[in-house]
C-alpha cells in the first residue's frame, strides 16, 4: 500500500490506517511543486535581502538580533540541529517515532517552510525503510515547538545521532553508508523548519486518541457485561430519558448499551431493587462525556496535524515571511490535558463497578468465589485497580497551566504540552489496565447468574474471553490472568 503526501486532509483514522497497514509514503506532484516553489522563492529572496529575517539570517531565540553573514547560513542551520539535540529520559516508542516522521513530512509538504525537496524525501526514505531516529521523551517545553526531540529526530539527516534499524540501535552514519545516502546539506531556514513544530506533541496526541477511541468503545461493552453480572436495570438506558438532556455522547452511549444488552435473559428478569448505584446507572452520562471529549480533542488534533507549525512561515505568493508563533503547543496542550482527565474518569467509574461486583450483594458471593474465607478470590485485583486510578488522579494535574520562561526571557510563555503528551499515554495505558480488571471481574460474576444468559453480544464477548482466561474456582496466581486480560482488550477491538 502507498500513501501519497498531498493536500488530502489527514484524519486520525487515516493516520491509523497508514501506520497499521505499513504503507509506504511518496511525495505527490502537487506537494513537491509547493515545496520547490517555496524553496526557490527563499533562495531568490536571499539574493537581495538586506533586512534581517529571524532564524534565516539571524541567531535563534534571544540571539535574534545577531545577524549571520551569507557564508555562515548553512552552518547556522547545522549548528542549530546539533546544539538543540538535548533529549533525555526514556526512548520514545517506535510507533510514536513513526508518527513523528509522518507528521513532520506532512507539515513540511504545504510549501510554507522553505525546505528542500531532498530534505523531505530523506524523511520519507527513513519512514519507508523503518529507520527510526532515536528520540527521547524529555526536553521539550512545547514552544518553540518540540525543539529537543525534533532535533534528535533530525540529526540522522546529517549523518549524526543514532537510529533504530532492524531492532538494533546504531550510529546514523553507518545506516547512511549502508544505504549509500549522503548527509543532507541544510540550506537557510531548514534547521529551523525541522526543529520548530509540534510533531512530538502531535504524535503522542494521535496515539492517545487512537487508544482513547478504542478504550471508549470497549468500556461500553465491558460495562454491559458488568451491568448484567450485577443484575442491573435497563431503564436508565432508555432513549427518552437520555435524549431529553441533549448531550450527543450520552445519547449514543445509551443506544449502544441497549444494543449490547438486547436479548438478555438477565436484563428482563424481575428485579427486587428499584435503583442501581451511580457507577451503573450513570454509564450514559459518564461514558458519554468521555465520548464528547474525544470528539472535541479529535477535531483540535486533526487541525494541528494538517498545518505547517514551524517558524517563520513563508508565503511565496504574497511575498511575505512572517515570524510568529504557530509552533506554540497551547492549542493542543489544553485538549491533551482534557483527554487525560476524561480517560481517568473512564477508569474511575470502572473501578467503582469492580468494587460493587466483589461486595457480596445481589446474590453474588463475596470476592466472586464460591468459598470465600478459605479463598480471597478477587479481593486484590480491586486493590490494584484502585492503585492505578489513584495514580491517574495525580497524573491529571494539568501540565498546560505551567510555564517556565526560557531563552533569556524571549520565550517567556511556553505550553509544557510535551508533558501533557507523555502523561496522556500513561493515563491511557492505566485506563486500559483498569478496564481489563473490570472484564476479569465481570466475566467471573456473570458465571454466578447461570443458568440465565446475557445478551448475544455479551455472551460472545464472554466466550471469546474464556478462551484466554478461565473461571477462577479457587485461589491461584492472578497477575498472569490480569495481563492476559490486558492483551485481550488490546487485540480484540
Amino acid at each position: 500500500m502507498n500513501h501519497e503526501i498531498s493536500s488530502e486532509w489527514l484524519t486520525i483514522e487515516k493516520v491509523e490506517e497508514i501506520v497499521n497497514s505499513h504503507a509506504s509514503l511518496s511525495l505527490g506532484d502537487e506537494a513537491k511543486a509547493r515545496i520547490e516553489k517555496c524553496r526557490q522563492y527563499l533562495d531568490e529572496k536571499m539574493k537581495s535581502q538586506t533586512e534581517p529575517i529571524y532564524g534565516i539570517t539571524t541567531g535563534f531565540g534571544s540571539l535574534c538580533n545577531i545577524s549571520i553573514d551569507r557564508e555562515g547560513l548553512s552552518q547556522l542551520q547545522k549548528n542549530l540541529v546539533m546544539s538543540h539535540a538535548c533529549g533525555l529520559g526514556e526512548r520514545v516508542a517506535p510507533q510514536i517515532v513513526r508518527l513523528m516522521l509522518l507528521l513532520k513530512i506532512q507539515s513540511l509538504s504545504y510549501g510554507n517552510s522553505g525546505v528542500q525537496v531532498a530534505t523531505v524525501q530523506r524523511l520519507i526514505d527513513f519512514y519507508n525503510a523503518d529507520i527510526l531516529p532515536v528520540v527521547y521523551s524529555q526536553g521539550s517545553l512545547g514552544a518553540s515547538g518540540d525543539l529537543a526531540p525534533l532535533a534528535n529526530l533530525s540529526l540522522p539527516l546529517l549523518g549524526l545521532g543514532e537510529v533504530m534499524w532492524h531492532g538494533h540501535i546504531i550510529p546514523a552514519s553507518e545506516v547512511l553508508d549502508n544505504m549509500c545516502w549522503r548527509p543532507i546539506e541544510l540550506q537557510s531556514k531548514e534547521g529551523l523548519a525541522l526543529l520548530n513544530g509540534t510533531q512530538f506533541m502531535s504524535a503522542h496526541a494521535v496515539e492517545g486518541l487512537i487508544k482513547a477511541i478504542r478504550l471508549s468503545r470497549y468500556a461500553d461493552k465491558i460495562a454491559a457485561m458488568s451491568l448484567d453480572a450485577f443484575d442491573g436495570r435497563l431503564e436508565p438506558f432508555g432513549d427518552e430519558v437520555n435524549r431529553v438532556r441533549h448531550h450527543a455522547g450520552q445519547i449514543e452511549t445509551a443506544a449502544v448499551m441497549r444494543k449490547y444488552l438486547e436479548g438478555s435473559e438477565i436484563a428482563v428478569h424481575p428485579k427486587k431493587h428499584v435503583q442501581d448505584p451511580y457507577s451503573f446507572r450513570c454509564i450514559p452520562q459518564v461514558h458519554g462525556a468521555v465520548k464528547d471529549t474525544i470528539a472535541y480533542v479529535k477535531g483540535k488534533i486533526e487541525d494541528e496535524i494538517n498545518s505547517p507549525t514551524d517558524n517563520p512561515t513563508v508565503f511565496p505568493d504574497q511575498d511575505i515571511i512572517v515570524s510568529a508563533g504557530n509552533f506554540h503547543g497551547e492549542p493542543i496542550a489544553l485538549p491533551m490535558d482534557f483527554l487525560a482527565v476524561a480517560l481517568a474518569e473512564l477508569a474511575n467509574i470502572s473501578e467503582r463497578r469492580i468494587y460493587k461486583l466483589i461486595s457480596g450483594v445481589r446474590s453474588l458471593p463475596s470476592f466472586l468465589v464460591a468459598n470465600p474465607g478459605l479463598n480471597s478470590g478477587f479481593m486484590i485485583p480491586q486493590y490494584a485497580a484502585a492503585s492505578i486510578v489513584s495514580q491517574n488522579k495525580g497524573l491529571c494535574w494539568p501540565n498546560s497551566v505551567d510555564s517556565i520562561p526560557s531563552s533569556q526571557g524571549q520565550e517567556d510563555h511556553v505550553s509544557m504540552g510535551s508533558n501533557s503528551a507523555t502523561k496522556l499515554l500513561r493515563v491511557a495505558d492505566n485506563t486500559e489496565r483498569v478496564l481489563a480488571i473490570e472484564l476479569f471481574n465481570a466475566a467471573q460474576a456473570l458465571e454466578f447468574r447461570r443458568p440465565l444468559k446475557s445478551s448475544p453480544v455479551v455472551e460472545e464477548l464472554h466466550t471469546a474471553y474464556r478462551r484466554e482466561v478461565p473461571f477462577i474456582q479457587n485461589d491461584t496466581v492472578m497477575y498472569p490472568f490480569i495481563e492476559k486480560s490486558v492483551q485481550f482488550i488490546r487485540q480484540n477491538q
